[in-house]
């Protein structure tokens, strides 16, 4: 099946440029087009994509609105890849801990943009670790663990826990397989029981929940350095 896919941007040039780059794919179909915040959650509802590229900044509903508002109401499987001509800055995370998957760069090359759009559509989090320990390390503090936080990581193995923190820190699969020896299929097993028993979206999600509860903080060493 083909990834159904939303292009928001108020810029023509630039979203009808995304477009045509994607639908040019087999496996990727562009359903739809908005130049608005307003338009994106209507486009979404009507033709419910599997991934909407979201401008974060547009005018009006700008898109980190939009953003939350179309995860919040969704009845099926969307994911939000966010648009941006900067480097990741608080706007940027805010969509994240709102609920987007992870975000590319405007400039993006043309091979990248449908590969992209591919990691988002299977779960992945389009996070490259140094993104993540900056974006993270600039932008949270470590907070004292309430009591509901500790209780929602207390549903975890210990396995489960230092499979989170390798992901919080910028590990692949395939990294965390070799640093804990053991199989990536048993990786990603692990990852699926993370994010069912905390009732989180994705890798992403992931990410800053182990930053925001204090499992990790922003300094520690990644994984297997």
């Amino acid at each position: 099946m083909s990834v159904r896919v939303a292009v928001v941007d108020d810029q023509a040039l630039v979203r009808g440029g995304f477009a045509m780059i994607l639908g040019v794919q087999r496996d990727i179909e562009v359903v739809a087009e908005a130049g608005t915040g307003v338009e994106a959650i209507r486009a979404a509802r009507e033709h419910r994509p599997d991934v909407i590229l979201m401008d974060i900044r547009m005018p009006g509903m700008d898109g980190l609105e939009a953003t939350s508002r179309i995860l919040a109401e969704a009845d099926w499987d969307v994911r939000v890849l966010i648009l941006t001509t900067f480097d990741p800055d608080e706007y940027v995370f805010r969509a994240l801990r709102a609920g987007a998957s992870g975000f590319v760069l405007k400039d993006i090359p043309t091979g990248q943009l449908a590969d992209a759009v591919r990691t988002v559509a299977d779960g992945g989090a389009l996070l490259a670790p140094s993104i993540t320990r900056r974006l993270i390390g600039r932008f949270t503090e470590r907070p004292a663990v309430n009591d509901a936080v500790s209780g929602r990581l207390e549903r975890l193995t210990e396995r489960e826990h230092q499979v989170m923190t390798a992901i919080a820190r910028g590990a692949s699969n395939s990294e965390i397989a070799k640093e804990l020896f053991i199989g990536p299929a048993t990786v990603k097993s692990h990852v699926s029981g993370i994010l069912t028993k905390l009732g989180l979206r994705d890798r992403t999600q992931i990410v800053i929940f182990a930053y925001e509860s204090g499992l990790v903080r922003a300094g520690d060493h990644d994984i297997g350095h």
